[in-house]
């Protein structure tokens, strides 16, 4: 009697668990195992998805999940995880969609999956982007990309890019990524972005261009209907209706109108929309089903177990005490994490606003500086250029004292604002090292050559004792490496009187290709006290008042030279004895080759060029630089046309025969790029030197891809940009 009582209390306590475990699920019914592939289930789902029907793109996925777990594949199971997301986002569910993403994150972290790690960011870049967080959106999908180059995805990337641009009213960015969608090779949804592509266009032009509105729309209907597009179907007979309304067309209009209502009604009734919520949250519960299911087979096992010896009844009877007390641990843990994680998600929130905030204020100053440096060389140019001509003038002494103070001031205000450019364009991280081969040696005896009359002047020694063992070719960035060079040297010169600079180069190690370069610039000038080294590579920082007023300069040079280092993943040391001198000195690795390049010890030497005969044509919207410019050439004997723009430009191109033209890249209506672009397309020889105040958005690599041969930065040296009018004309003609 007594055994048959304790079985009854353990079968009763055994209902009670599981009824508590039920409780924590939720109750469905099995799902069939799929006999389908992947492959199969999956192309099923972006099928019915792209026509709107979520239903059975979801039991198409569920299938999938099925496949994935009898066959244990996780990356598979990642993949089903991630079309639950995107369906789910397709009944705008954003709250289950990101249930399934947080799922596939855990499964991430333990296999290496790169597809799958693409398709997160992916994800991530839309709840971004629905969330209005679009510059941090644009940088998960930059990530996307880098880890995976599959086209479907890509393409999905390229939409979501379209989108984000529109949002933002950058109509032509986005009108491209449109234009890329139509013209797609996509093996999965080639018609559905062609669709998105032509719809994308439509919307951009409904704003004041209906005639083309009506045409991209007119492109996208048979698109959309042959493949059952509704959703797209709804929105091109919307735009159709709109447009045609706007030219007048009030029976197309109509018609329109009627087709979106006979597709309303007998396709997205609330009933039919209603049934499609509770279908996919039925589907949703059915896998944490298969989980209860399964404990339920257990503790059936057990407790026919129980039935057949008292020792394992209790047995059983410990174990689903420690389940039962298991799984309220685990509740009462799960509401504490839950807590936690709000508290997370509000906090990481938080952080994103205010990140978005320093973003926007960077990107403000940013281009506050890039405009104010490039509005501030046009006007310096006429100074600069003024000065020189005048000085050319055989002045008076007295006048000549005074423009030679004017072009003091002039070169000084030019220093800053390139000084203040490069701090910012390393700030908004404009700036990349190049890879091209120099030679190391000529490229540090070009910055000592220019930089002797400033030693001379404060009678100083410069020398340079380079390492005769080590390469003639490297394979690096010369600009970076010489502007790092040109403010060490030019510090220590400027600093040292009646004193020695002496530059070290030498090779310090070498692994396989790889040679690691020692560089030193060491003077006996005035040092740097212990208390003032600790900031002396800040911004505008130079030790103190009196030294800058006594010595002048920015205090951005140490600055610069940090941070152009840093592109290099190097750091500047700094060893210095106030009275006795400084050194500064820095490692940066280089791809050493051994063969030689073409004349590598060949010295630089301007030319001598005769340029009496030549006709130039100056295309330049700023009527003091166009008298300038044309003086500074007459100058040489030189005659020139002007041409006020860049359609001008292209239009006396066509009809004269020129040496040379000198582009402007800022000017109204088409820029001086756009006019290189137009010109190169009935002339490929004659030479193109872009003769522009460069700003921080301006990009070299553009100019030179627009068809430019050369590029001159305003204010200019007259002795360098005769040069390179020369170089241009008369090289070219040679090498014919």
């Amino acid at each position: 009697m007594k055994s048959k009582r304790t079985k009854v209390a353990h079968k009763t306590l055994l209902v009670t668990i599981l009824s508590f475990l039920l409780f924590t699920y939720v109750h469905s019914q099995d799902s069939p195992v799929a006999l389908k592939d992947l492959d199969y289930h999956f192309s099923v789902a972006r099928k019915y998805k792209n026509q709107d029907n979520i239903v059975q793109a979801l039991q198409a996925i569920q299938k999938a999940t099925e496949y994935a777990e009898k066959n244990e594949d996780e990356k598979g199971l990642i993949d089903c995880f991630h079309h639950y997301a995107f369906l789910y986002l397709k009944l705008n569910n954003v709250d289950r969609s990101r249930f399934y993403w947080e799922r596939t994150k855990v499964l991430l972290r333990n296999i290496a999956y790169p597809y799958g790690s693409s398709e997160s960011k992916y994800l991530e870049a839309i709840y971004l982007y629905l969330d209005k967080n679009n510059f941090q959106a644009e940088e998960k999908l930059s990530e996307a990309k880098r880890l995976s180059n599959d086209r479907n995805l890509l393409n999905r990337i390229a939409l979501t890019q379209a989108n984000i641009n529109f949002q933002k009213t950058n109509f032509l960015k986005a009108s491209r990524y449109y234009n890329a969608l139509i013209v797609n090779s996509d093996i999965y949804e080639k018609d559905y972005f062609s669709t998105q592509g032509y719809l994308g266009l439509a919307k951009i032009n409904s704003l004041d261009n209906p005639e083309d509105c009506i045409k991209y729309c007119l492109e996208a209907l048979p698109l959309a209907k042959k493949s059952g597009f509704i959703k797209e179907l709804l929105e091109a007979n919307t735009l159709l209706s709109s447009a045609y309304e706007d030219i007048g067309d009030y029976s197309a209009s109509l018609k329109a109108n009627k087709d979106l209502i006979y597709i309303k009604d007998s396709l997205y009734g609330v009933i039919n929309v209603k049934a499609k919520e509770r279908t996919a949250n039925d589907i949703h519960i059915e896998g944490l089903e298969e989980d209860v299911k399964s404990l339920v087979k257990k503790n059936l096992e057990q407790e026919q177990s129980i039935t057949r010896s008292e020792s394992t009844n209790i047995v059983a009877f410990a174990i689903l005490v420690i389940i039962s007390l298991l799984a309220v641990s685990l509740y009462r843990n799960n509401q504490i994490k839950i807590k936690t994680n709000n508290l997370l998600q509000k906090t990481n929130t938080e952080l994103e606003i205010a990140k978005d905030k320093a973003v926007k204020a960077m990107e403000a100053k940013t281009n506050f500086l890039s405009t104010v440096s490039h509005e501030l060389r046009t006007p310096l140019y006429a100074v600069t250029g003024l000065t020189n001509l005048l000085l050319e003038e055989n002045p008076t002494p007295n006048q000549k004292d005074h423009l030679k103070s004017l072009k003091f001031s002039g070169d000084y205000l030019l220093n800053f604002i390139n000084d203040i450019l490069q701090v910012n364009k390393i700030d908004a991280q404009k700036l990349e090292t190049l890879q091209i081969e120099f030679n190391l040696k000529k490229t540090i005896r070009d910055v000592i050559d220019s930089l002797q009359q400033s030693a001379k002047s404060n009678n100083t020694t410069l020398t340079l004792a380079y390492d005769k063992n080590m390469s003639r070719a490297h394979l690096g960035d010369p600009i970076k490496i010489s502007q790092i060079l040109i403010n060490l040297i030019g510090n220590a010169i400027k600093f040292t009187k009646n004193g020695s600079v002496v530059v070290t180069v030498k090779e310090v190690k070498r692994v396989e290709d790889i040679c690691t370069i020692y560089f030193e610039v060491k003077d006996t000038g005035i040092g740097i006290s212990e208390e003032l080294q600790e900031n002396i590579f800040d911004s505008f920082e130079q030790g103190s008042i009196q030294i800058n007023r006594e010595y002048g300069g920015t205090g951005l040079g140490l600055t610069i030279v940090k941070n152009l280092l840093g592109l290099f993943g190097s750091d500047i040391n700094l060893e210095s004895k106030k009275g006795v001198g400084s050194a500064f000195s820095f490692e940066i690795k280089l791809v050493c080759k051994d063969q030689n390049i073409d004349n590598p010890e060949e010295e630089y030497t301007p030319r001598e060029f005769i340029f009496e005969g030549l006709h130039l044509l100056i295309v330049e919207d700023n009527k003091i630089n166009q008298v300038i410019t044309k003086k500074m050439l007459s100058k040489k004997g030189m005659t020139s046309d002007i041409a006020n723009n860049g359609t001008e430009g292209v239009e006396l191109t066509k009809i004269n025969n020129y040496d040379a033209i000198l582009m402007d890249i800022h000017m109204p209506g088409i820029s001086g790029v756009e006019a290189t672009i137009e010109i190169r397309k009935f002339n490929t020889e004659i030479p193109i030197i872009a003769l522009t105040a460069i700003s921080l958005d301006d990009s070299v690599e553009n100019f030179y891809a627009a068809g430019c041969d050369d590029i001159v930065t305003k204010p200019f040296k007259p002795e360098y940009f005769y040069q390179k009018i020369g170089e241009n004309i008369f090289n070219k003609k040679t090498t014919e």
